[in-house]
């Protein structure tokens, strides 16, 4: 408990003494964990309209169709059903030139999925009941004249159901093909394309439809759970357990699920990255605080503890933080509809989704943390109280290469030459930046071209965009932060090394350059590594996953890649820009001096 004990209390001191370094490691990690922690309970919150709906309106376990009563008979008295309504007479109709289903209804109220008005009343003689989400689609209002099949009725009102999903998700019921794609598509004229949902009383719909009806009876189970099996033998009926009516009622939240999942990963290769370069920084700048430890006693793995303990605590705090901001963010990113009651509240977290943010956020900390911890722990005691320049690696090659070069590049190539891991870590975040916002923009551009694309409708579709620009945000201003320091971290690196070209002649606006171009030739060339392959294969993969159709993508022109790769490298040079002016203009004789612990 004491080696504990003084583990804890000497990371904590460390921590508090760069406090500004260890805000901007808490925010790294905090960004993929809260990402995350979205993307594992959004599908949860937005569960909850449904759930209240369910309750409100006494929803079925089971929905079951035939084309005959007597089928539906049959199942109404099977092992198993504790109450039933229905069979109720089901048509496919015509409802101001929109596909609708409509169904038959008695003026009484229903033991077992009873819709809820939440405007106007229920059906009565000459009146129709529009399903809400239908009716705000639509734009008509309670006592508006519309037409079914060709007759004249009049808005009675609008309910809600947990019978099927809301439009435009909703799946049919009726016995006929039905199809959940773009209003434009060529379909055969017996389909229904999106259908809406209608309620009328039964004299009114047979009035419609005598001859070509359905029926279909609503149930509910003594067992809920197991209403996917159950009557499955039958193949006569057309069943529906309300498990598939959640999937279809929450299946923008899936696909925002998916796109948050992927951000998160995104976010976390990126926070490793950067949790590499800072923490190798970190070290070099602690060089001296190692020598001190080891001299009074500490062993290696003191050492190293002490140095991994600093990242565990900060993977600690981002865990608990990304788990409560995401849990309290997840209702503003779901849209519950008109279709369905109340709203998405906040959802209440599982341990295994505590335990996953948990070990993601201690996986990039000991991933990103352990090499260099262990590294800095074997350095000797002598060479670590000395904290002398670390002597530059002698390759031919970058020797002959920069010799004739311009003295900012020759500086440039020899710091990229010093560090070649840090040049690596370096080419891959920024291509995890481009290959996450190439996707993003194209996603973009394929939701806002293709508005129905999965059955949605715009204003579903302009909610996933609303997810794909937070992902984005969060990753370019992760991108951000990490070019700033991974630029200062070079500056420290190369402290003595800058001080000495300054010594021998070098002016503070070349070092300053030079500084500045090593991090701009790995940006130009992640840039293009993250469009392709990073970019295009994994938009692929998203399309694949999500069921899209990439035939329908847009894809960005030649010119348009090039811009995208030339922002890329000024918005690194901006970045920069400063860190390398102040690592440049350092004074010589401060620079030559050894850093005190």
């Amino acid at each position: 408990m004491g080696r504990i004990l003084l583990v804890s209390r000497l990371a904590v001191r460390d921590l508090r003494r760069r406090r500004g370094e260890a805000a901007l490691l808490l925010l790294a990690v905090l960004a993929a964990t809260t990402t995350l922690t979205l993307g594992l309970v959004l599908r949860d919150s937005a569960s909850d309209p449904f759930q209240e709906t369910r309750v409100a309106t006494n929803g079925p376990d089971l929905v079951a169709s035939s084309a005959t009563p007597t089928d539906l008979d049959r199942l109404t008295g099977a092992a198993g059903v504790i109450d039933h309504s229905g069979p109720f007479p089901i048509a496919p109709a015509s409802f101001q030139r929109s596909d609708v289903q409509a169904i038959g209804r008695d003026a009484a109220p229903a033991s077992v999925d009873q819709p809820s008005v939440v405007r106007g009343g229920w059906v009565r003689e000459g009146g129709v009941v529009v399903e809400a989400a239908f009716a705000d689609s639509l734009g008509v209002r309670v006592g508006d004249p519309v037409t079914v099949d060709g007759r004249s009725f009049v808005v009675a009102g609008f309910a809600v159901t947990a019978a099927v999903a809301p439009y435009p998700g909703g799946s049919c019921v009726v016995l006929v093909p039905c199809a959940h794609g773009s209003p434009t598509d060529d379909l055969p004229p017996d389909v229904l394309r999106n259908p809406g949902l209608i309620w009328l009383t039964r004299a009114d719909l047979l009035s419609l439809h005598p001859d070509s009806l359905a029926y279909t009876v609503n149930l509910k189970l003594a067992d809920p759970a197991a209403a996917a099996a159950f009557g499955a033998t039958d193949p006569g009926l057309r069943l529906q357990p309300w498990q598939d009516v959640l999937a279809d009622a929450t299946e923008l939240a899936g696909d925002a699920r998916i796109l948050l999942l992927i951000g998160a990963w995104l976010l976390g290769l990126l926070a490793v990255a950067s949790l590499a370069v800072l923490v190798g920084g970190r070290m070099a700048d602690q060089t001296r605080r190692v020598g001190l430890l080891k001299a009074v006693g500490g062993t290696p793995g003191l050492v190293a503890a002490v140095l991994l303990a600093e990242y565990v605590l900060i993977a600690l705090v981002a865990a608990a933080a990304g788990l409560a901001l995401g849990a309290l963010t997840a209702p503003l990113l779901t849209r519950a509809g008109p279709g369905l009651l109340g709203g998405a509240g906040t959802p209440s977290l599982t341990w295994p989704t505590i335990a996953l943010v948990t070990a993601v956020a201690l996986g990039v900390a000991v991933v990103a943390t352990a090499a260099p911890a262990l590294r800095a722990a074997r350095t000797s005691t002598v060479s670590a109280l000395a904290d002398a320049a670390r002597p530059p690696r002698r390759t031919g090659w970058l020797i002959a290469a920069s010799t004739r070069l311009p003295v900012p590049l020759l500086l440039a190539l020899r710091v990229a030459g010093r560090r070649p891991r840090r040049v690596v870590l370096g080419v891959l975040s920024i291509a995890i930046t481009v290959s996450g916002t190439f996707v993003i923009l194209m996603l973009d551009t394929y939701l806002r071209d293709n508005p129905f694309v999965g059955g949605y409708d715009r204003a579903q579709t302009d909610s996933l965009r609303q997810v794909l620009l937070v992902v984005m945000v969060v990753l370019l201003s992760l991108a951000a932060v990490n070019a700033v320091f991974v630029t200062w971290a070079t500056v420290l690196d190369n402290r003595h090394a800058s001080a000495l070209a300054r010594a021998l002649g070098a002016t503070p606006r070349q070092v300053t350059l030079a500084l500045a171009a090593a991090q701009v030739f790995p940006a130009l060339a992640g840039a293009v590594l993250g469009i392709f392959p990073g970019g295009w294969g994994l938009f692929d993969a998203i399309i694949a996953i999500t069921g899209g159709e990439s035939d329908r993508a847009t894809f960005p022109s030649a010119w348009q890649l090039l811009a995208l790769v030339a922002a890329t490298v000024l918005v690194v040079a901006a970045l920069t820009a400063l860190p390398a002016r102040l690592g440049g203009r350092r004074p010589v004789t401060e620079s030559l001096q050894a850093e005190h612990a």
